[in-house]
């Protein structure tokens, strides 16, 4: 059971923050957020004012779903500029039917976000890697006040930010806000807010949905609670709670069906070993004995989960949820156990980054589908900063 909330809790340089300014509202409600300092470039095509054109075709000449397709060509990088054209270029870049189109189109790229902290530790800035290890774009800088214990998710090709811990002049705050950056404009936007606050989460994409499980709430207390968000109400709604409360724990989402590992529970000593299993089709949940205890780093590959533990970062351990069994593959580094690293994934294949920043470090790259003996090798993929957190974002 985690004690009251306390400053000493969190360490600064574990902090997400950036600031921001309100923008003008979009077409569909809420508030695009801009932040109040960036080049005159993006801020031109961020802002800018454009015509009422809903009703006037997307291309002039062109039939819409020609234009569609011509508009679904351009290449990621220049997506975002295509925001300014028009609201109605804005209103299908932002859609999910582009995403669709580009899919269809061959277009689609992975981009590698990664979260990172200076070497002070005193800063943090998300990184925009393609899958040659390019930066490719400066991401405008995320809303709210520092935080921590906040969860991460990809929903429909946007990242995600949910809740977390800040401290503001020294007064502890668990927050409830969420809010979604959209790759293909380059913006942020407040979405509902969570029904209950909290920090140290799990939560995962499943189905089209978000979901939100367990933590710790306003008052330091362990949770059991569950949420979901639907992005198509824009709403959150309280779903079956766990069997437990728990915490620290993290999630993922496997066939369908949304998986809950490792953190703490009430009841249990130490670490739970336990995986809470959700069927979002029956509304229940199913337990499952053999999990994986104080994950340091998680990613799916396909319809595998690959998890670092605490106790020993010098070995991959990889879990089939066909027949609930684990694979231990060991990981080609030398020296101190105690050095972790944070996940990322592209095209199918395993990031291993340093939790530290070290000059000397080459990221290692796990290949699953490689001939044995070849799964391992080091890859030109690497953050200027050290890791927090990463995801993959294809668009």
């Amino acid at each position: 059971m985690p004690g009251p909330i306390s400053v000493k809790r969190f360490k600064e340089s574990d902090m997400l923050s950036d600031s921001f300014q309100l923008d003008t509202p979009t077409a569909k409600g809420g508030s695009v957020l801009v932040p109040e300092a960036v080049n005159a470039k993006s801020k031109s095509f961020l802002i800018s004012e454009v015509a009422d054109d809903y009703h006037s075709p997307i291309l002039p000449g062109l039939p819409d779903d020609v234009s569609k397709h011509c508009l679904a060509l351009v290449p990621r990088s220049d997506v975002p500029v295509m925001g300014a054209v028009s609201k109605r270029w804005r209103s299908f870049v932002k859609s999910k039917e582009f995403i669709t189109v580009r899919k269809l189109a061959g277009m689609l790229e992975e981009w590698l976000y990664v979260l990172t902290v200076d070497a002070e530790g005193k800063e943090s800035h998300w990184e925009v890697l393609d899958c040659f290890g390019h930066k490719r774009q400066e991401l405008v800088p995320m809303p709210g006040p520092a935080k921590t214990g906040f969860g991460v998710v990809v929903l429909n090709g946007k990242l995600m930010v949910l809740a977390g811990y800040s401290i503001s002049d020294g007064n502890a705050c668990v927050s409830s806000d969420v809010y979604q950056y959209d790759s293909c404009l380059n913006s942020w936007r407040k979405l509902a807010s969570m029904n209950v606050a909290r920090y140290d989460f799990g939560c995962a994409e499943v189905n089209g949905m978000t979901y939100a499980v367990g933590g710790c709430g306003a008052d330091g207390e362990s949770l059991s609670s569950v949420e979901v968000y639907d992005p198509e109400a824009d709403k959150w709604t309280m779903i079956e709670s766990l069997r437990r409360p728990r915490w620290g724990c993290f999630a993922c989402g496997f066939e369908g069906k949304l998986y809950i590992m490792g953190g703490r529970s009430t009841f249990t000593i130490g670490n739970s070993r336990f995986i809470d299993v959700y069927s979002p089709d029956s509304h229940t949940w199913a337990q499952m004995k053999n999990g994986c205890v104080m994950v340091t780093a998680h990613a799916v590959l396909g319809k595998k989960l690959c998890c670092m533990e605490w106790k020993n970062q010098r070995r991959l351990v990889i879990y089939n949820p066909t027949d609930n069994s684990w694979k231990m593959v060991p990981v080609p580094v030398t020296g101190s156990s105690s050095i972790g690293f944070r996940f990322g994934s592209l095209d199918g294949k395993l990031l291993l980054f340093s939790a530290e920043e070290d000059p000397g470090y080459h990221t290692l790259l796990y290949d699953p589908n490689a001939a044995p003996g070849s799964e391992w090798r080091t890859s030109e993929i690497k953050p200027e900063g050290s890791c927090l957190c990463s995801v993959t974002i294809e668009a």
